[in-house]
């Protein structure tokens, strides 16, 4: 009988196999710049969120470094060229030197940012412009230079290259075939700036990346632009965040403005239908963090939550910032409310101090972790605060319009018992019912919820009963047109004239008909 032995390899044997199988090429393939750029940035106008965001930081860097004195306004101008369908963003931040330009404007992912306290620190937002230009050209000079350094992406090359078939290279042979970079003397060596070009840009639905108007009322929302001077609660709110973070509040100039770009809070908004909403007062929460500290802080500014604000007037729902920058649109944070319907009747912001909550690459949600959720479970309280306010004021206007709506069936009613066109019988009837209708007015004016009311609806009940009390004790026949008629024509007409309010939809237009015919009469 034959033995058979089992040959084990050894550690090292199979380390070395390991090794060997564990060591493949690894490949970035040029497909992946059009997930930075268009696939990325599905909502062409967020081109602006991102350029933005990269001139506050490089602001807040030329503050610090001492380049920005402390008392000049960081400043973004945004020029639009409508005949040569261009755009140009330029801010006076730091700029970027000669030496460093082409490392930092080529370089993908892995930016600088990503060990400092700045907004942006992926490094691919400056790519947003990529999907949506002819050309996107940047440009820029540091303090102390006397050179601009340009850096131009041939985009409709980039196009054509990632959508031919035999493209094959890697993504730095693509970039490099589609990219150009220079530099020129004879800049002033006391300026500093940095320039993002739109060449060429895209006509899409309702041309927003060359409106003014629709470029402002965006940045109104998203941006770190300060709020209108004649605003009363901004500088409030203003002060509670400035003594918890930096604001870095930029003055953007769209297409030459007289007045730079402002939040979209006022006073008084119109809401349609000639409904207004007056802001009351504002208060400001502070939302501890899982170790201690504050995790965010918000804002909330109180109305009489008459119902969801509309799209335009650009402060609806409860948003959310970080570096004051918004992340995601209104409906972010809608989930945290009993009924979401009612974060669209909500003015305010949170603002994320804490860094380990940050925005996804797309800045449309929050990457989610254990910071994210307990940020979460803080916020539920005040926005349960919020519902309940929202279903009061709900319950409030219910019952002010059923008194409202009693009121005016009872001067319709005492209305066609003053004409003296209908029967005892008839007459008698309107009567009862207007003293029910009476008592149920006194009803709702007596809830506490209407206590504001108290007195304006207890002097109109009262003005109903002296007027239907007058009517009751009038025994002058004569006053009706009828009465110069035979006793068989008048009660044809008080039949015809029953017949009438019995039959018609509406007693207001009812009444009006039979005051024409009374008129004739006469």
């Amino acid at each position: 009988m034959s033995v058979t032995e089992t040959v084990r390899p050894t550690r090292a044997a199979y380390s070395s196999r390991t090794s060997a199988l564990m060591e493949p090429e690894v490949r970035i393939g040029p497909d992946i710049l059009e997930l930075f750029s268009s696939a990325m940035y599905v909502d062409p106008i967020t081109v602006y969120r991102e350029y933005v965001q990269n001139a506050a930081d490089a602001i807040d860097e030329a503050r610090s470094d001492g380049v920005l004195a402390p008392d000049e306004p960081g400043r973004v101008d945004i020029t639009i060229d409508p005949q040569a369908r261009s755009v140009r963003i330029r801010d006076n931040g730091c700029g970027v030197d000669s030496e460093a330009f082409g490392r930092r404007l080529l370089a993908l992912g892995g930016s600088e940012k990503r060990t400092k306290s700045a907004r942006g620190f992926r490094g691919v937002g400056r790519l947003a412009g990529l999907g949506y230009a002819r050309n996107v050209i940047f440009r820029a000079s540091a303090a102390g230079e006397r050179v601009t350094s340009e850096l131009r992406w041939d985009c409709r090359l980039l196009k054509a290259t990632l959508s031919s078939p035999d493209c094959a290279g890697s993504l730095a042979d693509v970039i490099k075939s589609v990219t150009a970079l220079r530099q020129e003397d004879g800049t002033d060596a006391s300026e500093h700036f940095f320039e993002v070009e739109l060449d060429g840009v895209m006509r899409l639905s309702s041309d927003q990346l060359t409106s003014p108007s629709a470029i402002s009322a965006y940045l109104s929302q998203v941006a770190p632009v300060p709020f209108a001077p004649h605003f009363c609660f901004g500088n409030d709110i203003t002060e509670a965040l400035s003594s918890r973070m930096n604001l870095s509040t930029l003055l953007i100039y769209v297409d030459g403005g007289a007045e730079p770009v402002y939040r979209p809070h006022r006073n008084q908004m119109v809401c349609g239908d000639k409904r207004q909403i007056a802001f009351e007062n504002v208060d400001i929460v502070e939302f501890p963090g899982i170790d201690g500290g504050v995790a965010a802080v918000a804002w909330i500014l109180h109305h009489e939550y008459e119902g969801a604000l509309p799209p335009r007037t650009l402060v609806k729902g409860l948003r959310v910032r970080t570096g004051n920058m918004q992340v995601g649109g209104h409906a972010l944070l809608d989930e945290l409310f009993p009924e979401t319907r009612f974060n669209g009747w909500s003015v305010g912001e949170v603002h994320l101090l804490d860094k380990r909550i940050v925005p996804n690459g797309r800045r449309d949600q929050l990457e989610p972790n254990v910071h994210y959720y307990n940020l979460l479970n803080h916020l539920l309280p005040t926005t349960r605060a919020i519902a309940r306010r929202c279903r009061t004021s709900s319950v409030r206007r219910r019952w002010e319009q059923e008194f409202e709506m009693h009121a005016r069936t009872s001067e319709e009613k005492l209305g066609i018992v003053a004409q003296r066109t209908v029967g005892k019988a008839k007459s008698d009837r309107l009567v009862l019912e207007v003293e029910r209708t009476l008592l149920k007015m006194s009803a709702i004016s007596e809830k506490n919820i209407l206590r504001q009311h108290t007195s304006a609806y207890a002097a109109r009940i009262a003005a109903l009963r002296s007027r239907l009390a007058a009517l009751m004790n009038d025994k002058t026949p004569s006053e009706s047109p009828l009465a110069r008629l035979s006793e068989r024509e008048r009660r044809s007409y008080e039949r015809i004239f029953e017949l009438i309010y019995e039959c018609s939809i509406n007693r207001v237009v009812a009444k009006s008909l039979i005051d024409r015919i009374l008129m004739r009469i006469g």
